[in-house]
């Protein structure tokens, strides 16, 4: 066995603090409340209900994640976060229309006591909300400092030990990485200088990270995703991660797409389209907002079929991405996939995929295993910095400069995994020679 990475106890309270306070968010709160009363099970969630194996299948070692390393238990979680609305959870919740209202009124006096802070907002980014519970501040660094103060505050008020933050605000408008990203001097005086391309959502990842709070980024956002943020997560030894909760279509193609290259499957052409009616949804029906997601679907079959490699199965692959807000589907998304592949002597055949999902559903078990991983990272030694076995949470890993990002769901898991065995001197599996079983 390897040598165990050295890791402190799980003891005291985790806050776990979330910018955006709405359908996913407030999916989340409410359902681990839900889970440690016992009136639900943790269903999509892999710390929760995932099983990893250990050592050689003979042994039939297979004990959950949550019982395999130190995670902070579920009733030592307290919730907090900051919104443009200033609803409570409990009204939130019910506005939002994702989880059923008898489930609420049982946890209503749970969920009415988290109210959310005053959030930091500019609809030059997000232009189709109209925010009201909005800080004001005369430079972005008053408002990174004011974040920070809030942080401060929470903290000593819960009697928190540690802290996290999961991004699960709305989709910026696309932006790209500027001069002000370069370090973290530049990124300073861009703060204080109020530069445009320091969005909402950098401005709470600096403050995260300046307060050695670990950050994760739910959605496509450029957020934490810049040289500063980065050389700054390192130098404070706090992990970060990103971009984009892989929920919905994305995960159903990072489960399909696998398949047809391990079977030599041609892929011609993948028209996608969604509709939902959600707060995501009004949001991203602005195309400066819908191009920030689109970068994000669209590199996902590529990633993994490599066409360069393949240009005989995927040279000529048409990918199509749709987004459409439809508000009588609220958070009850509906993608819908047209896959044109072919087969042997390139005869074509066609695969219909209509998936009729819960985005917030889908996305809350995220939230809650990124807070809980997250905080093991900075209990570790792994600490500062990109987690990018985290990969296996998002549609669009952040990872290490020039390095591609990996998209097959398949070896994500084996990435994460084996990063816990590692953590806990276990011997990674590989699959090689006869001992091949996951």
């Amino acid at each position: 066995m390897a040598e165990k990475t050295k890791i402190k106890p799980a003891k005291g309270k985790l806050g776990v603090l979330t910018p955006g306070m709405g359908s996913v968010a407030t999916t989340f709160i409410a359902g681990v409340i839900a889970v440690r009363k016992g009136l639900a099970q943790p269903f999509g969630s892999y710390t929760q209900m995932g099983r990893i194996r250990l050592g050689k299948r003979t042994e039939q070692r297979y004990p959950k994640i949550k019982e395999f390393v130190s995670l902070s238990s579920l009733d030592d979680m307290v919730f907090g976060g900051w919104d443009v609305y200033k609803d409570n959870v409990y009204k939130a919740s019910v506005k939002a229309e994702v989880l059923d209202k008898r489930l609420l009124d049982q946890i209503k006096n749970e969920l009415k006591a988290i109210k959310p802070m005053k959030a930091v907002f500019d609809k030059n980014y997000v232009k189709r909300l109209d925010g009201t519970h909005i800080k004001k501040g005369k430079t972005k660094m008053d408002l990174a400092n004011a974040l920070m103060d809030d942080m401060k505050k929470f903290k000593k008020k819960n009697g928190c030990d540690r802290l996290v933050m999961v991004w699960c605000g709305s989709t910026e408008i696309y932006m790209e990485e500027a001069p002000c990203h370069k370090n973290i001097k530049a990124l300073e005086k861009g703060l204080r200088e109020n530069d445009e391309n320091i969005p909402p959502s950098m401005i709470y990842a600096y403050a995260a990270i300046k307060m050695g709070v670990p950050y994760a980024n739910g959605a496509p956002n450029l957020s934490a995703d810049i040289p500063a943020l980065v050389e700054l997560a390192k130098k404070n030894g706090v992990p970060i991660g990103g971009k984009d909760f892989k929920t919905g279509q994305t995960l159903m193609k990072t489960i399909l797409t696998p398949g047809f290259k391990a079977r030599s499957l041609g892929v011609d052409g993948w028209f996608s389209t969604n509709i939902l009616g959600n707060r995501d949804g009004a949001v991203l029906d602005d195309p400066d907002n819908f191009k920030t997601k689109e970068v994000s679907k669209l590199g996902v079959i590529e990633h993994i079929l490599q066409p360069e490699l393949n240009p005989e199965l995927y040279g000529n692959i048409y990918h199509k991405v749709r987004i459409n807000y439809y508000p009588p589907r609220g958070d009850n998304k509906e993608g819908w996939d047209n896959i044109d592949i072919s087969g042997w002597l390139g005869y074509p055949m066609q695969i219909k995929v209509d998936f009729l999902c819960r985005d917030s559903i889908l996305a809350a078990p995220i939230v809650l295993d990124l807070a809980l991983l997250l905080d093991l990272a900075s209990r570790s030694e792994f600490k500062g910095g990109i987690q990018e076995y985290l990969g296996f949470f998002f549609k669009s890993p952040q990872t290490k400069k020039g390095l591609p990002p990996q998209h097959d769901l398949f070896k994500q898991l084996m990435k994460i995994n084996n990063t816990l065995r590692h953590m806990k001197g276990e011997d990674l599996i590989t699959h090689l020679g006869l001992d091949y079983y996951y």
